[in-house]
């Protein structure tokens, strides 16, 4: 059945812990620091190459892309990619100028009417305001308004928590590295608020395995597809 919005995959690089950083500091991250850690650095080249065999639309948030550096970082070439960010405050201009040199479409989703955004001129650069985020409004708008039809999602654990609790993953794909991180403030796959008492198991997602393949130096790709 068409729900009015693009089919959504949650593809991640996470720990055997389930960790999707290595610490609970920005200036820490699997970009980062995983390249430094012995055993772990020599596979890890296969989590980006089969990031670029996924969807043409890729969803993200500002955080993220702020910790690795794009604020700072040269223009890129254009991509084939169309780039989806979330991000009310921690992209400069120089952040969604470099954006709008990579993507194919470049859709910034934010509700700060003030954003570094509304200064800039670019034919690919698309702007959602929203009054209140919405997730589900925003998916709706990509596919109606620019013809998204699947769309990879590479958020924080936080948000991760609201398209999993507002039923919006359809697929889950993870690249499991071959490292234990630890740490309870160190974000996950999923964070959020826990469920509490047994309220709301309801938003529990089900999963049922689709893929489980072993790749090169201990890493692991697992593949689900989203039962409810």
């Amino acid at each position: 059945m068409d729900n009015g919005r693009p089919v959504t995959t949650l593809y991640m690089l996470m720990s055997v812990d389930g960790k999707i950083s290595t610490g609970s500091t920005d200036d820490m991250d699997v970009d980062k620091d995983l390249p430094k850690i012995h055993g772990v650095r020599e596979g890890l080249q296969q989590y980006y190459d089969i990031e670029q065999t996924t969807d043409l639309w890729s969803f993200n948030t500002g955080r993220v892309q702020a910790k690795m550096g794009v604020n700072d970082k040269p223009f890129p070439k254009r991509s084939p990619v169309s780039f989806v960010i979330l991000d009310n405050q921690h992209l400069t201009e120089h952040g969604i100028r470099y954006f709008c040199e990579l993507s194919k479409e470049f859709v910034l989703v934010t509700t700060n009417p003030e954003h570094p955004a509304f200064g800039v001129n670019a034919d690919n650069l698309h702007i959602i305001l929203q009054l209140q985020l919405s997730l589900t409004d925003m998916l709706k708008t990509l596919k109606r308004s620019f013809g998204c039809e699947r769309i990879t999602i590479q958020s924080g654990g936080t948000l991760n928590s609201i398209f999993l609790r507002e039923k919006l993953f359809d697929y889950v794909d993870i690249v499991v590295a071959p490292v234990l991180i630890g740490g309870k403030d160190t974000a996950t796959l999923i964070d959020g608020e826990s469920l509490r008492n047994g309220i709301g198991l309801e938003k529990l997602g089900a999963l049922q395995l689709t893929e489980c393949r072993q790749l090169e130096d201990s890493y692991l790709r697992l593949r689900y597809k989203v039962l409810n």
